[in-house]
């Protein structure tokens, strides 16, 4: 691509300029008049680029955050469908406390930002615990092995620097996944090395299920179709089901 002359371009635009001021000299013969406008455009001159550069810019940046949202979205949306789903009903099912709070998990098509924002107040407190000793820690290390290159694909998403708790879902989920890969045999561990592991598992697991719940507010009020569906797929309601019956 051809790179601009800002020089020349300048230099144009001022040309231009003195043209019209001669045009306007020779139509109306009054030097003081055209004096006068010029000190006048002048003074408004430093409002213009501040407009420009400040609120211009602004709306402009934006609406390109905005749309970078969109896109991330979009990869929230693969990451569920592909691995993160699959990984809350794997570790909600050996969540013993979590019948305290299934229910209210149970996302409605009447739900509005009061009840999310409930819901988000209502998990601050919850105490993630994840029963290690039921979990089949050799199955779980082969689940997320093979969703790596996936996983991968998402980490190098540019996007991602505009939402920070999904990168660190992200990064959660890898070390998980790197700690299980470590170890052979997990009969061998050690209880304070099942404590650490148990320890990782249930940092995932609180980020999945708030990255989880930010995305299903997200559906609630952009697409409401993608939002019956979740709805239909809902990880803790022990009922749902894909079909629609009515």
């Amino acid at each position: 691509m051809k790179r601009i002359d800002w020089r020349a371009l300048a230099a144009a635009f001022l040309a231009m300029s003195a043209l019209v001021y001669a045009v306007e000299f020779v139509l109306f013969k009054d030097i003081k008049e055209i004096y006068v406008w010029f000190l006048g455009c002048l003074a408004f001159l430093p409002l213009q680029v501040l407009f420009v550069t400040f609120f211009l810019q602004r709306a402009i940046e934006n609406a390109a955050r905005e749309e970078r949202l969109e896109k991330l979205n979009l990869v929230v949306g693969a990451f569920f469908s592909e691995v993160g789903r699959e990984l809350l009903v794997t570790l909600s099912n050996h969540d013993q406390s979590l019948v305290k709070i299934r229910k209210e998990l149970v996302v409605r098509p009447e739900w509005g930002d009061c009840e999310f924002d409930a819901l988000v107040k209502r998990l601050a407190a919850y105490d993630y615990g994840v029963e290690i000793e039921r979990v089949d820690l050799k199955k779980l290390r082969e689940q997320l092995v093979s969703k790596r290159e996936f996983l991968l694909r998402l980490m190098g998403n540019p996007n991602l620097l505009e939402h920070e708790y999904f990168t660190d879902l992200l990064r959660a989920i890898f070390h998980v996944m790197e700690e299980l890969e470590a170890r052979d045999d997990f009969s061998k561990c050690p209880p304070a090395d099942i404590a650490h592991i148990q320890s990782d598992l249930n940092r995932a697991y609180k980020d999945l299920v708030g990255e989880w719940l930010s995305y299903m507010r997200h559906l609630k009020k952009e697409y409401p179709y993608l939002f019956h569906l979740a709805m239909r797929q809902n990880p803790f309601d022990e009922v749902a089901s894909v079909i629609v019956e009515r």
